[in-house]
């Protein structure tokens, strides 16, 4: 009796605790909502409610640390707590009108990134003299200034230094084309001079010219300044010219003379560099020459007067040192060429050249 007595007894107490819902003991507050497995497709039809029939509504998940359940310890702080707390409506109640739009970065009602506030133009133009004091900050803002763009630099540049041999069993010859300049990248002094003569005679052609150079874009300088000829013979002209980079990377220099006895001349050259290695390159040429008029103790005549296309290849030992060969077709046209028919020389002629390009 006693041991049918304890058995019933405790079949008794059995029963309360299983009909408890223990389901939600292990879960921690801001735990995931449990899945739906029958949307999910996770259970068979069977066993899954019609989908017409309301689904039983979920209480509100308890929050024990608001209740003191547990220790302080294991939750969180309390802004932390209103921060995690679901909005009316979860991700429903918030405005997702804008994110396609959003531009600004900043925090609601901050002004654009782009706004420039208005105290920002207080105070002193340079806000460190306050400070320091503008005697021990002048020579950073002299330095800065140097830095961007204000520097004085300095380059020498032999564009060519060759040797012509004749193809035709006519003269060989020597050629020089060079030019330095000295100052900055708006303003600078430069420097010109080339010429050519023959092995054995005297020297045919020779010029000089000091420029001043103003930078006026990107690509371009325009420059002014004095050409001095001594051979063949002495004269001097008035060059206004410009100097750069063309489109695709053309090296371009045009100019016009003035001289000082009234003949306007012009000339215009154009390279460009094709790179073939780091080191072997390329390099197409062209020159041409134009007189307003004749100029018979020069044997030029009005009109296109001489055109020197060419073709060089030179090699790089470093950039500053480039020996190269090449060739260069040279033609006197138009009327310069009847003079030079006249008095018995021929207007054209084939060179192979052999030179060197070097800059310091």
């Amino acid at each position: 009796m006693i041991r049918a007595a304890l058995l019933a007894g405790s079949m008794l107490a059995a029963a309360p605790l299983a009909a408890q819902d223990h389901s939600a003991h292990g879960e921690k507050p801001g735990a995931r909502p449990e899945m739906d497995h029958c949307a999910m497709g996770h259970m068979p039809p069977e066993k899954c409610p019609p989908k017409d029939e309301p689904q039983p509504a979920r209480e509100p998940e308890m929050d024990h640390c608001a209740m003191g359940h547990l220790p302080p310890e294991q939750c969180p702080p309390k802004d932390r707590q209103e921060e995690d707390k679901p909005t009316a409506g979860g991700m429903a109640g918030m405005d997702h009108g804008s994110h396609g739009g959003m531009t600004d970065k900043s925090v609601p009602g901050a002004a654009p990134e782009e706004a420039i506030p208005a105290r920002a133009f207080d105070g002193p133009r340079h806000a460190a003299d306050a400070i320091w004091g503008s005697g021990a900050m002048e020579p950073s803002r002299q330095q800065l200034a140097r830095e961007n763009g204000g520097m004085t630099t300095g380059m020498i540049l032999v564009e060519r230094l060759e040797t012509r041999i004749a193809t035709d069993g006519g003269e060989d010859g020597y050629l020089w084309d060079a030019q330095g300049w000295y100052g900055g990248d708006i303003n600078r002094f430069v420097l010109k001079t080339e010429g050519e003569g023959e092995f054995g005679g005297g020297l045919e052609d020779a010029e000089f010219q000091a420029l001043y150079s103003r930078a006026i874009g990107p690509f371009f300088d325009l420059q002014a300044g004095v050409r001095f000829d001594p051979e063949p013979d002495s004269r001097t002209h008035l060059v206004v010219g410009v100097q750069g980079l063309a489109p695709y990377m053309f090296h371009v220099d045009g100019a016009l003379f003035l001289s000082d006895r009234g003949d306007l001349t012009a000339r215009v050259e154009a390279e460009y560099d094709q790179k073939i290695t780091q080191r072997l390159i390329l390099q197409p040429r062209i020159e041409a020459e134009f007189s307003a008029q004749d100029i018979p103790e020069r044997g030029i005549g009005a009109g296109v007067s001489k055109v020197e296309p060419g073709l060089r290849l030179r090699y790089e030992i470093v950039p500053e040192f480039a020996p190269y060969v090449g060739i260069e077709y040279e033609a006197k046209v138009g009327e310069t060429a009847n003079i030079a028919r006249a008095n018995g020389e021929d207007p054209d002629g084939l060179k192979a050249v052999v030179g060197l390009r070097a800059w310091f």
